[in-house]
């Protein structure tokens, strides 16, 4: 299964390790120091053009996480996660 998280990109549901409120995570100093290195590494992959509201890590196996920034709220997300697990 995968999930739909803006534009055209679609991740695999197995890869998700969280999905953040933009907003209200990023008031931490960890959640920002995580952030920031993910984007120095490279690993930060923006989805769209509108204001940010969540955003998605993945990790696929033993490779370093993937962070997707999404336009798209973290209630909608995980309603659209919720969903496959009634399938």
């Amino acid at each position: 299964m995968y999930l739909h998280i803006g534009q055209e990109t679609v991740v695999p549901m197995r890869e998700i390790v969280g999905i953040f409120d933009m907003e209200n995570t990023t008031i931490s100093k960890n959640t920002r120091g995580f952030l920031n290195e993910a984007q120095r590494s490279g690993r930060v992959i923006t989805v769209g053009d509108d204001l940010p509201k969540s955003f998605v890590v993945c990790q696929k196996g033993d490779e370093p996480p993937t962070v997707y920034i999404s336009q798209i709220s973290c209630a909608t997300l995980l309603k659209r996660a919720e969903s496959f697990r009634s399938i």
